[in-house]
């Protein structure tokens, strides 16, 4: 049985041995000799090319040269190259009367010097076809290499994508299917989820820091985009292939290769891919939903402030509760939607080995951290955009009251513009400095409104001689000092106003009270 060679090239058909051809005249490009040769015909015509196609290699006997002088060789030579053939072979010892020594004077029979010429000139691969050797010979080794090529490709795309289909089924399928890919391709393979930070590759390390960062870059453009599409960018002398995973809108990562020149069973292999990749995210989506709202029942949970169902749960589906003690963030509600954010937290906390803990509160991400690793918080403001409210560091005993310092933090923060507030900083944990409830201002108003209505009446000043005698710690010297009026004056004001209000303000509880609603109301 003939042996065929794998590989459609001139360079394998001039090695074959049992056709018995030789080259006259190499390319000047060698690289020209490994260019695939997509077909083998045979023309005696003066100008065949009307009916050629480039990456073809042209059989003649040479009866289209009788008569012919240097420049008609030349002129045949150069319709050869511009049309894209790749190779021209001479068939020899056919006998004058079929023209293969109607080129010379003597009976040598072979290749006309001319013709050698005018190919070395061009540049053109000239090889020799003795006549022991058919030209169909020729022709029928080609479409054998063509064949036998095509059906080695086709065997590695099936032994590929069983080996990928058998990677799949692994524990952690999508890992393994990308690292399969990385080996079947022999290529740099990387993923990148829906924020744009890569999270697998392979091999590991294998791109060095500028390429990495340029195709983590052109990963992040492509998922803003919010669509999916391809890309494909060069750096240095690699090609890179991106394709987005997922839906229009929903967008779950990102596939960068490094190989640009994918063959069609390439290609078909890496779809395939793709579609698999694409369907596991998904369904890690559905999955990250009922874990979402597992971990939000574990917050309802330590909001009793008794962590031991928690805990349990926690050992069972992650690491862990981060140990305490712990600090509580706050995030807005908008943010416990957001499936990036939550993703990156997700990637955090695995990293961190159970020192993070996140779910949806009732009205925003909760994010529990060791007291000791809270610096992730202040990365994921800023990362996200979003405001965030600390609590002090607490016990789980006290989860529900960090929960309420965190809140109160994030809505000051919130009022002031800045994007992370703690609990413990200046203002913000003080009690009468709390946002007041329109319940609480209606009250006030209430309680104040007798002074109000005096002053009015009688142009008075009961209302802020009373502030300024509760700011002065009830001293009448003080406040006759601050008003700049006599002390006498100041306790005939205190009377009049203990009368309107119906309070007694020598008693403690009656003056916090009165200093609550003047807080309350701002004045």
């Amino acid at each position: 049985m003939t042996v065929v060679s794998d590989s459609p090239t001139l360079r394998a058909l001039l090695a074959r041995t049992d056709l018995r051809l030789r080259l006259e005249t190499a390319p000047a490009d060698d690289e020209a000799l490994d260019r695939p040769v997509r077909w083998v015909h045979s023309s005696d015509l003066a100008d065949p090319t009307p009916f050629l196609s480039d990456g073809l290699v042209l059989l003649t006997t040479g009866t289209q040269f009788r008569g012919a002088d240097e420049e008609d060789y030349s002129a045949y030579v150069r319709r050869l190259t511009a049309r894209g053939v790749l190779g021209l072979g001479f068939g020899t010892g056919l006998g004058p009367e079929l023209g293969s020594r109607t080129w010379t004077s003597t009976d040598q029979e072979g290749i006309p010097p001319a013709l050698a010429g005018a190919c070395r000139d061009a540049g053109l691969a000239l090889f020799e076809v003795p006549y022991r050797t058919p030209f169909i010979a020729v022709a029928r080794a080609n479409a054998e290499a063509i064949a036998a090529q095509a059906y080695a490709r086709r065997s590695w795309a099936l032994a590929a994508q069983r080996a990928i289909s058998l990677a799949a089924l692994r524990p952690d399928g999508l890992g393994a299917t990308l690292a399969e890919l990385a080996r079947q391709l022999d290529a740099w393979v990387g993923l990148f989820d829906a924020t744009g930070s890569l999270t697998r590759e392979h091999p590991a390390g294998a791109l060095d820091a500028e390429a990495l960062a340029q195709v983590t870059a052109e990963a992040g453009t492509v998922l803003r985009r919010g669509t999916r599409a391809g890309s494909s960018l060069r750096i240095g002398d690699t090609p890179f292939t991106l394709q987005t995973l997922g839906r229009t809108g929903h967008l779950r990562g990102v596939i960068a290769i490094a190989s640009g020149d994918l063959d069609q069973e390439e290609r078909g292999v890496v779809t395939s891919v793709i579609a698999m990749a694409g369907l596991a995210l998904e369904q890690n989506q559905g999955l990250g939903r009922a874990r979402a709202s597992l971990r939000a029942g574990v917050v309802q949970s330590l909001l009793s402030d008794d962590p031991t169902l928690a805990r349990r749960i926690a050992r069972d589906a992650w690491r862990g509760l981060p140990h305490p003690p712990i600090t509580v963030a706050m995030t807005d509600a908008a943010t416990a939607r957001d499936h990036t954010a939550t993703e990156w937290l997700e990637l955090k906390a695995d990293e961190s080995r159970g020192d993070v803990f996140y779910g949806r509160g009732d009205d925003g991400l909760v994010i529990v951290t060791s007291a000791d690793h809270d610096g992730l918080v202040g990365e994921f403001a800023e990362l996200f955009g979003v405001g965030v409210g600390v609590s002090r560091p607490a016990p789980y005993s006290a989860f529900s009251a960090a929960v309420r310092e965190a809140r109160v933090a994030r809505d000051r923060g919130a009022a002031a513009g800045a994007p992370m507030s703690r609990f413990g900083d200046a203002g913000v944990g003080s009690v009468l400095s709390a946002e007041p409830s329109d319940e609480a201002r209606a009250v006030a108003a209430a309680l104040l409104a007798p002074l109000d209505e005096y002053d009015t009446a009688h142009g008075g000043a009961l209302r802020e001689t009373v502030r300024t005698w509760l700011e002065q710690d009830c001293s009448h010297e003080a406040t006759s000092r601050a008003l700049g009026i006599h002390r006498h004056t100041v306790r005939a004001r205190l009377a009049s106003a203990q009368r309107v209000l119906g309070r007694d303000l020598s008693s403690f509880p009656e003056r916090a009270e009165v200093w609550a609603a003047l807080s309350v109301a701002g004045s």
